[in-house]
């Protein structure tokens, strides 16, 4: 689609077609007009919204220069973009946005001896610490996103991070900016006044009275131009003065950048406090310990699960030094120069890591309240002199309390850095207008105390209305005139931080739809309201990470590819357009949305690993479903997306051999692959001879012939009765895991039954009986992965049929396969929210660890003790949790750690053509990696049928499910066979 009619004119009348066309032909780099672009990069991290032109990610700096010169000629604005994380809106705008991460995001040159490093303006700062981390240095800032943002972004924010009260902002650690101005001249800025524009250093002298009297002294003020970096006592450092601007004076092409030396090792104080006050109050005391970092967290941001000492806030306080006694002794000190209710300290890397992760989820976890209630930025990082942080937290409590606001503060409490998302209504007027009031009354509460509205993320439109209320009209107005100085034109980011739009224009919910669409999930945790659902991204951007630290799995599509939008925000910016209809204009019919979403694995990963929850598997079926009602499917929903259909029909006419043996047959199995829209690179699997279920019926019959004696272990069950669930792949792919299961559960003296089939079962409502046709029960995975949803809900409802005797007994139910326990634990009640027997059988689901665990506590595995490798499935991570599972496997003498992510094959994402060379690329993140660095010996553990295969297929390596490590390590035989051998 290219919308030509409708885009022909872009903003002030732009000729946007003849525009596109210039910049392509001056660019080397992406120049892209359509669609999807101008979709992905309407908002960044803030509140607000602006529809683009298009977008060009430059290849070097000359095609900077082109494009800036095309820009002009067309008189068109032009927003510098990095990680699009900026929380004042300063990464969006109207014109053409230019996108350095694509392309000018390398390191090119880094100088141990100096120090220093050479970066360009799209390089993320986690690949800068990586260069550096094996000379001993880092670069100082570090912001919770540092895993995604940019250089650039940090440079043109003055971003901090944690460690500031150490290593100081941005504009402490830059030494030199080279540069392009509106007018395509480039520039080299520095002290001594190098690279200043003309007219700059007339400006600044005839001003420096004001320039000496109109800026706060505290460690955060980074509100406003920082125009007194020009005075000569300060080195008229140009290129200081530019970190902040936020692109609105010069586009960056590269920097060179100071280096520290990192501590060796590392201690984390935990000091645990009262209330956030108390710890607010103690923070700027704990500077003369010569602290690495001193953050604040109060209890509504902290989890129940998490391991804190007692208190109600809590300050992390970092210590470093050449070993690790030494980092220990100086973080002991601090917790004796604190006076606190409670303390740990924890130098265990990976101790220190999780808490770390609880600091800087929090821009994420902070758009929650306890309530559910949504909470926004708007005034994300105010700053006060640190000795005034408590008295301003108690003022702001109370200015909240007046407005009837709620928030939880946050953040650098060292340096008086203030983060807190609130629950501002932005959707009606009256809730718009109190935003308004509530940011005025606010920006005069933060000059009262001698603060800066901004202390780290910038003023962009959020807070730029307000300086005249910081700074006085006067130096406000020196602002305008020295933007004039560097871009007479007014091209570079209008509306931000100079003459800025209104802070309640732009808002990026006005245009959604105020009543609830009309959809397929519950969504509970919404309020049943899909745009609800969606505008649960505000743009963090964890799931934008390139590497999976952590063992996360979230984005695994944006891993493979490092396209936005195959991440999850970016599949969030579609939906968000979607529902908006301004950009992407066809609904649920979007090509857009539906190309976008083709590479999402369904993996479940953001589910967890996304701080604000977004679901993006859920909202991909529920797209589907809406995408393709009344309308042709692709081949793979028909024929993988209805896979229990096929193979139970395979598995009633015993034909399993014969489609096995045909499948062997190349060009049967090419022209089957083909019309089944399956990956000509893949292999069919094979089907086993003889089901799960059948096994079964065949072995109980044999017990009722030769007594209970002849059940595993021997003996009658002593332990409560679990119904073991028969999915998909047990039952007809891999029968070998549920035997093997049902060997431990009743060596473990569980009573083992299996869920009944072919009765009739009640309709919901007390209506007349129902026939559960074909009488077996099924998750409804396949179903819910395609977006097939009514044929889900009726074979859910089938399933609730048949499990209704067993679910009343209160029996658990025991699922081997992660994906589909995670379904029967999430979509089901989700889809069936209005059937309450759906709730009951997703509480009864349990893991085999977990089955083992609470029934048969007082039973003891095999011991295997061997090395472990392989994987934690994803929804398994996401949805399951693994806790019992990593108890089983020590109790077992397994040892070692799973790697996380995705195996890429999910389900029959891998399978579907077009899928190969991303399937392949996920399981190179971390599976296959981890598998080939394991011992010889290692039993290779993947719960997931998918996991199996995909080793299978792509490292020729035999896999095993947990149950079937166990059963083996119960033969005279001894334990589970390693890996097998490799395939060449």
């Amino acid at each position: 689609m290219t919308d030509l009619g409708e885009r022909r004119h872009g903003a002030a009348g732009v000729d946007t077609v003849t525009l596109g066309a210039e910049l392509r032909a001056a660019v080397r780099g992406t120049v892209d007009f359509g669609t999807t672009a101008r979709a992905l990069h309407t908002m960044d991290a803030s509140n607000y919204r602006r529809v683009p032109l298009g977008v060009v990610a430059p290849q070097d700096a000359e095609d900077v220069a082109a494009a800036l010169g095309v820009c002009r000629a067309h008189g068109v604005p032009i927003v510098a973009r990095g990680g699009g994380t900026s929380i004042a809106g300063q990464a969006t705008g109207t014109g053409v946005v230019l996108d350095f991460t694509r392309h000018m995001n390398r390191i090119v040159s880094l100088d141990p001896g100096a120090r220093t490093a050479v970066v360009q303006p799209g390089l993320v700062l986690d690949r800068l610490q990586e260069a550096a981390a094996p000379h001993g240095l880092r670069f100082g800032p570090d912001p919770s996103t540092h895993a995604r943002c940019t250089l650039g972004g940090m440079i043109g924010n003055n971003a901090c991070g944690s460690h500031s009260v150490a290593w100081g902002t941005t504009a402490d650690n830059v030494r030199g900016l080279s540069l392009l101005t509106a007018r395509g001249e480039a520039l080299t800025a520095g002290t001594d006044w190098r690279g200043a524009p003309q007219g700059l250093r007339a400006l600044v002298e005839a001003e420096s009275a004001l320039l000496r009297t109109g800026f706060p002294a505290l460690p955060r003020r980074i509100s406003g131009l920082a125009l007194d970096a020009l005075l000569p006592e300060h080195g008229a450092d140009v290129a200081r003065s530019l970190c902040g601007s936020e692109g609105t004076l010069g586009i960056l092409t590269e920097a060179v950048v100071r280096l520290v030396e990192a501590p060796r090792a590392r201690a984390l104080a935990v000091l645990a406090y009262a209330d956030e006050s108390a710890a607010a109050r103690a923070a700027a005391g704990l500077l003369a310990q010569g602290p690495l970092t001193v953050e604040g967290m109060a209890a509504d941001l902290v989890p129940p699960s998490a391991e804190l000492p007692r208190g109600g806030a809590w300050l992390f306080v970092e210590a470093g030094g050449a070993t690790e006694a030494e980092a220990r002794a100086r973080a002991q000190a601090i917790v004796r120069a604190a006076d606190v209710t409670d303390a740990v300290v924890v130098t265990d890397p990976a101790g220190q890591r999780a808490l770390w992760r609880l600091r800087e989820d929090a821009s994420g976890t902070a758009t929650r309240m306890p309530d559910g209630t949504e909470a926004w930025p708007g005034w994300e990082d105010c700053a006060v002199p640190p000795a005034r942080l408590g008295e301003y937290l108690a003022d702001f409590r109370r200015l909240l309390a007046d407005h009837g606001l709620r928030g939880a503060p946050y953040g650098h409490f060292g340096d008086g850095c203030i983060h807190v998302r609130i629950d501002f209504d932005l959707l009606t007027e009256a809730g718009i207008a109190r935003f308004r009031r509530f940011s005025e009354d606010l920006a005069d509460l933060v000059v009262a105390h001698g603060g800066s509205l901004s202390g780290e993320h910038g003023d962009g439109q959020a807070r730029a209305e307000l300086l005249p209320r910081m700074y006085g009209p006067d130096l406000v107005a020196l602002f305008e005139r020295a933007k004039d100085v560097w871009d007479p034109d007014r091209l570079l980011n209008p509306g931000m931080l100079v003459r800025p739009a209104r802070l309640d224009d732009n808002l990026r919910f006005a245009p959604l739809p105020r009543r609830p669409l009309p959809v397929a999930f519950g969504y509970p945790a919404d309020g049943g309201d899909f745009s609800a659902a969606v505008r649960r991204c505000v743009g963090v951007a964890k799931c934008r990470t390139a590497t999976a630290a952590g063992g996360g799995v979230m984005c695994p599509s944006f891993r493979a590819t490092g396209e936005e939008e195959h991440s999850t925000r970016g599949r969030a910016r579609l939906l968000h357009e979607m529902l908006a209809g301004e950009v992407i204009t066809d609904g649920w019919r979007s090509a857009e949305v539906r190309d976008a979403l083709d590479l999402c694995l369904s993996c479940k990963g953001c589910r967890t690993d996304c701080p604000v929850g977004v679901d993006m598997a859920t909202y991909k079926a529920e797209f589907l479903h809406h995408h393709y009602a009344g309308r042709r499917r692709p081949a793979a929903h028909y024929t993988m997306g209805r896979l229990p259909v096929w193979l139970r029909a395979v598995a009633r006419t015993r034909t399993a051999v014969v489609v096995n043996a045909l499948a062997s047959v190349r060009p049967l199995a090419a022209l089957g692959k083909r019309l089944g829209g399956i990956a000509p690179e893949r292999e069919l699997p094979r089907l086993a001879r003889e089901t799960f279920s059948r096994w079964w019926r065949r072995e109980t019959a044999g017990r009722a012939r030769g007594g209970a004696a002849t059940r595993a272990g021997g003996t009658a069950p002593s332990g409560p009765r679990v119904v073991l669930w028969p999915d998909t792949f047990t039952e007809h792919l891999s029968p070998s895991v549920g035997r093997a299961a049902v060997r431990v559960l009743e060596t473990a003296g569980l009573e083992v039954v299996l869920p009944p089939t072919g009765r009739a079962g009640p309709a919901p409502g007390g209506g007349p009986r129902r026939a559960a046709r074909h009488g077996r029960v099924c998750c409804g995975l396949t179903y819910v992965s395609t977006g097939q949803l009514d044929r889900a809900r009726a074979v859910l409802l089938r399933t609730l049929d048949l499990m209704e005797p067993l679910l009343a007994d209160g029996c658990p139910v025991v699922v081997l396969e992660p994906s589909c326990a995670a379904t029967l634990r999430t979509d089901l009640p989700e889809l069936l929210h209005d059937d309450p027997r759906a709730a009951r059988l997703a509480a009864a689901v349990v893991t085999f660890a977990e089955a083992l665990e609470r029934y048969a506590p007082e039973w003891t595995p095999p011991r295997l003790d061997r090395p472990a490798a392989g994987q934690t499935h994803c929804h398994q991570h996401a949805v399951l949790g693994d806790a019992a599972d990593r108890r089983l496997r020590a109790a077992a003498g397994l040892t070692g750690e799973l790697s996380g992510g995705c195996c890429g094959l999910a389900g029959s994402f891998g399978f579907e053509k077009g899928h190969a060379e991303v399937s392949r690329a996920c399981a190179e993140d971390q599976l296959l990696p981890a598998v080939r660095s394991a011992p010889p010996h290692a039993v290779v553990l993947a719960d997931g049928y998918s996991c199996r295969t995909q080793l299978e297929h792509l490292a020729g390596v035999g896999a095993c499910h947990l149950a079937e490590a166990l059963a083996e390590g119960l033969t005279p035989q001894g334990p589970a066979k390693g890996r097998a051998a490799t395939k060449e």
